[in-house]
């Protein structure tokens, strides 16, 4: 069973349409990479020009933020599920 990785609706035209797809790897660093080869255009999406997860763009793996495991060095297996979320900002000012 592959890793599975859900796409968030900005980032689906990357991947026609799919709201998941399937990677491997051994890091989420590695899965980035896998996808990035059939859906050209999503790492630049996810990672910054240093290679770093964007500031606005969670990852999670199986429900945990790789933000407070080991980033993209977080290490992943087959079977679990990576989410790419974009951070929603909000609120009003002054609130």
């Amino acid at each position: 069973m592959p890793i599975s990785v859900r796409i968030p609706t900005p980032l689906r035209k990357f991947t026609g349409g799919a709201e998941s797809v399937t990677a491997s790897g051994a890091t989420v660093a590695a899965v980035v990479q896998d996808i990035e080869g059939r859906h050209p255009g999503l790492k630049e999406r996810i990672c910054d020009d240093a290679g770093k997860v964007r500031r606005f763009v969670n990852v999670y793996v199986n429900g945990e933020d790789i933000r407070f495991l080991s980033s993209l060095d977080t290490p992943v297996k087959e079977g679990d599920e990576i989410s790419i979320v974009p951070a929603i900002a909000g609120g009003r000012a002054g609130a």
